[in-house]
């Protein structure tokens, strides 16, 4: 994930750099934990495939407490509670108010059709840090892509109402080819609703959405709507304005970033580049986890295809910090060893050869990610070189 704004407002003097840990280094990863597989919904980007029904094997109360437990031993300190639809687990509550006594900053990530005047005070008590709410669009293009005529109305009905009662939310949008021109109006959604977030995730080919990977907004379109957030949130820190955006599932986002800071900002080029740097990009094995819904943990949640162990039978600190098995050691490297255009990048440092699970449904899970949006001229890469860095076999499995 790219902290634009927080990048932004160091550059401005507002605020320090971001604090990370050093790239490839071992350390207590942001947890995003899939309570459970039923939604209400059937997106057609979902990465967790759900449907309304109810899935086997997934953790009761009793073992989803002693989680909380084991990810707060590991060093854990944030926790992103999704789903499916974790509005649907009866105990939601009882869970969240548990990872809130012991100190755990808590996200919830939800669709929003199902906060409502009837548990917004349940929803307040829970105190999370932030609600984020996904929105895919305007009115009829939400609706086609959630399946569901009246999901648009009833997700921003849950944003007004948590916006009443103080909640800090977080508008969550999937660049797709259908919804990338309707960006600039979900971005006025922020200050008509009083939203103080925004997150951007570009199209990663997992679940449904792998069979939708023709939606992708690929490379000027990606660029466009990169140009204008960032457009937007230099605008907000020089307003005043309290909000934040963030990018997710395409680390070229930061090179891009500090293209724009050299034609916007060109005196903070270097702060900049060297700030990105020790940031090192992507960070899906080392700086993020995924629990699924049967206690299955993942590189992140585009890995349910390979499994590194079961925290019900293995403690999350041995899977993640003692024991991590073959896959999560290679993504572990800094810079990764990657073919084609990763191999050959200049910012390879920068972005660590973004997302693997595209490149892994592309054919190759070492090789290019189809996804970059930057040229051959922007990474240094004029013409392909006859010999390319070998990729390297590594089987995925559950």
């Amino acid at each position: 994930m790219l902290r634009i704004s927080h990048y932004l407002r160091a550059l401005a003097g507002q605020c320090p750099a971001p604090r990370v840990a050093p790239p490839g280094s071992t350390r207590a990863p942001v947890v995003i934990w899939n309570l459970l597989r039923r939604c209400n919904l059937t997106c057609k980007h979902c990465y967790a495939t759900s449907a309304d029904s109810v899935f086997r094997d997934e953790l009761d109360t009793a073992a989803a407490l002693k989680v909380i437990d084991d990810l707060h031993d590991a060093g854990v300190r944030v926790l992103i509670l999704s789903g499916g639809e974790p509005l649907l687990r009866e105990d939601l509550f009882q869970l969240s108010a548990y990872a809130r006594h012991k100190g755990f900053f808590l996200a919830l990530s939800t669709n929003g059709t199902l906060i409502d005047p009837s548990n917004i005070e349940q929803v307040e008590a829970a105190n999370f840090d932030y609600v984020g709410i996904s929105i895919d669009g305007l009115e009829a293009t939400h609706d086609t892509f959630r399946q569901l005529k009246g999901s648009f109305a009833s997700s921003m009905a849950a944003v007004r109402l948590c916006r009443e009662r103080g909640i800090r939310v977080g508008l969550r949008t999937t660049l797709t080819q259908q919804n990338h021109t309707q960006l600039p109006r979900l971005l006025d959604l922020m200050t008509e609703y009083d939203v103080q977030k925004f997150y951007l995730s570009h199209l990663n080919y997992s679940g449904r959405g792998k069979r939708s990977r023709q939606l992708d907004a690929r490379q000027q379109m990606s660029r466009e709507a990169m140009l204008l957030i960032f457009e937007r949130a230099w605008s907000d820190i020089l307003h005043g304005r309290d909000t934040d955006f963030v990018s997710g599932n395409n680390d070229a986002d930061a090179v891009l970033l500090l293209q724009w800071v050299a034609s916007r900002l060109p005196h903070h080029y270097a702060e900049l580049e060297r700030m990105l740097k020790a940031w090192g990009g992507n960070a899906s094995g080392s700086g993020i986890a995924n629990i699924d819904n049967t206690g299955e943990v993942h590189p992140d949640t585009y890995w349910w295809q390979h499994s590194v162990g079961n925290v019900r039978r293995t403690p999350f600190r041995t899977l993640w910090l003692e024991r991590p098995d073959a896959l999560l050691q290679k993504l572990r490297e800094h810079p990764r060893t990657v073919g084609g255009r990763c191999g050959q990048c200049r910012w390879l440092a920068i972005c660590n050869g973004n997302t693997r699970t595209r490149a892994w449904a592309d054919g190759d899970l070492w090789g290019q990610d189809p996804g970059c949006h930057l040229s051959d001229d922007e990474i240094g890469l004029h013409t392909l070189p006859s010999t390319l860095i070998p990729s390297v076999a590594l089987p995925c499995a559950r």
